[in-house]
């Protein structure tokens, strides 16, 4: 029967010699290094320079600063070779701003106007009934003019005539609020009326008043009202004189000291606001002189100055 040859598992031992007689420890070879114990060879690092044992340690810093260095010089190249922009000059600043005004729509100055004041704009009506000749009350009457809250807890100013001998007031604010209003105050010789609404809505926003020292012929203003009862409306015009008189269509009473203006009136703009360029209440409207017994607007209009109708509340807003 044959024999299986057997072979042993460790190698031949190595020579610490080589032939031509150098120590094999001398050449770096592990065994030898460790006294020929090949675990103590097999555990033993192999050696390494140190320049690749450092970079090794700082690889991934190596590898950051080099991709920022990276960075720098594409950004310097650009600002180097990008072509730089020509200075700004006058020329081409004006050029902007007219290529502004010919493209973009600005408003109007009747609606800054308009917008400042709205919030502070109210229909006002004065509810009653007609008396028979037996003194007796009749079929329902209304009045329609306008009123500005003049103070936030909801104080209004108006014309006399507006609620003159009404039974109830009644007020709609700019957000469709509707009210109960009383008269607290009047100022006859004024034409002008207090009223204090009994419920405001959110947020209510009194007009702003501007003193009437400065005022000019020929100042731009707009008149807020509800004309005939539509509106809020507005129209536009210029102050056309000052320190006017005017007898009230009613014919018994002489107001004084007024403000002429040219914006469009008509019965319903009574007691409503007189309003600057900037949105400030200079005045409130309280007549228009026509020649005919039609009541319509035929270009002048009055406004008693806010002075007199701050002073019908006692109040100096200035």
């Amino acid at each position: 029967m044959k024999k299986v040859a057997l072979y042993s598992s460790s190698g031949p031992a190595r020579s610490s010699r080589r032939r031509d007689g150098t120590p094999a420890a001398a050449l770096g070879d592990p065994a030898a290094a460790a006294g020929g114990d090949p675990a103590a060879a097999a555990a033993a690092p192999a050696p390494r320079s140190r320049w690749a044992a450092w970079r090794a340690r700082h690889e991934r810093p190596l590898l950051v600063a080099a991709g920022g260095l990276f960075a720098l010089a594409l950004v310097f190249a650009h600002a180097r070779f990008a072509p730089s922009s020509p200075p700004l000059t006058q020329q081409d600043i004006d050029a902007a701003v007219l290529h502004t005004l010919e493209t973009t729509q600005f408003p109007s100055t009747a609606a800054k106007a308009y917008e400042a004041v709205r919030h502070a704009v109210v229909r006002v009506r004065g509810l009653g009934h007609a008396q028979d000749k037996d003194g007796k009350d009749g079929h329902p009457v209304e009045g329609i003019g306008t009123g500005v809250v003049i103070v936030d807890t909801g104080i209004i100013l108006t014309n006399l005539h507006v609620v003159a001998g009404a039974e109830r007031v009644q007020v709609e604010f700019d957000d469709g609020l509707e009210a109960e209003a009383e008269v607290i105050g009047v100022r006859p010789e004024h034409d002008l009326a207090v009223l204090q609404a009994k419920k405001l809505p959110d947020d209510l926003a009194a007009a702003t008043l501007r003193s009437t020292s400065d005022l000019a012929v020929g100042d731009e203003v707009i008149a807020v009202g509800f004309p005939f009862g539509i509106g809020p409306s507005v129209s536009y015009g210029v102050v056309s004189g000052l320190r006017r008189e005017h007898r009230s269509p009613q014919g018994k009473q002489l107001l004084t000291n007024l403000i002429q203006f040219d914006a469009a009136a008509n019965p319903g703009n009574s007691g409503g606001p007189l309003v600057t360029a900037d949105g400030e209440v200079v005045g409130i409207v309280t007549g228009i002189l026509n020649p005919t017994e039609h009541h319509v607007f035929i270009g002048i209009g009055f406004a008693v100055p806010i002075e007199n109708a701050a002073a019908a509340v006692g109040l100096s807003p200035f």
